[in-house]
Order: C-alpha cells, then sequence, then structure tokens
C-alpha cells in the first residue's frame, strides 16, 4: 500500500530532476520576439491552448507569476507530468479541464518554441 502511495511522489522527482538540468542552461529567459513558425495543426492548436490556460503565469514562455519556461528544455512526458499533477505553485490540470489531445498540442507549441528560439540563438 506504501508503495502505490509513493508513486506518485516518485514521477514527481523524477520530473523535478529533469527540469533541474535545465537549471544553469544558457539560454535565455526572455520573451520571445516575433511568432515562431508554427508548422503543423497540432502546434497551432497548441498556441490557442498555450494561450487560454498557460499564458497568464508564462506570459510568452517568459517568467510572470509562473516561472519562464524558454529556458527550460523538459521532455515531453516531464511537461506532460507538470500540466497533470501539477508541481509548486501549478495547479494540476485534470482531464476534464485539458484533454489529452489538447495536452499533446500545448507539447507541441512548447517544443516547437523551443525549437524556433534555439534557431535564433544561433
Amino acid at each position: 500500500m506504501r508503495v502505490r502511495n509513493a508513486l506518485p511522489a516518485v514521477f514527481v522527482g523524477l520530473a523535478l530532476a529533469a527540469l533541474a538540468t535545465g537549471c544553469g542552461s544558457s539560454r535565455r529567459s526572455a520573451a520571445i520576439h516575433g511568432p515562431p513558425p508554427l508548422k503543423t495543426p497540432a502546434e497551432k492548436q497548441g498556441e490557442v491552448l498555450f494561450m487560454r490556460f498557460c499564458h497568464q503565469c508564462h506570459p510568452h514562455g517568459s517568467g510572470g507569476l509562473g516561472p519562464g519556461l524558454n529556458n527550460k528544455p523538459a521532455p515531453a512526458a516531464a511537461i506532460r507530468l507538470q500540466i497533470r499533477e501539477g508541481m509548486g505553485a501549478m495547479p494540476a490540470f485534470g482531464k476534464d479541464e485539458i484533454k489529452d489531445p489538447e495536452v499533446d498540442a500545448i507539447i507541441a507549441y512548447m517544443l516547437a518554441i523551443r525549437s524556433y528560439e534555439s534557431e535564433a540563438d544561433d
């Protein structure tokens, strides 16, 4: 029984470790200037959903009420876990609020921003 109760804590710990690998990164944490070229329908839908659910605390990927996302090269699984489980001051978003395909679209958008940002830094 205790192992089952500890499982979410293990996943959150792994997600924190994955996010911590981005700490100290030379990537910028300023807002992204100019729209990234969104190529797929999922990226475009993800932008709309990001603006609806995430933008209030993470405006344009920069810090606001929540930390900047631009310098956090978290893998898709860690992003999904953070959306579903929440972390720190970030609330959890259940499947009744954001459906799985919508989470996929948000992740696609975040990865597109990261790719665009990497190209801009080069």
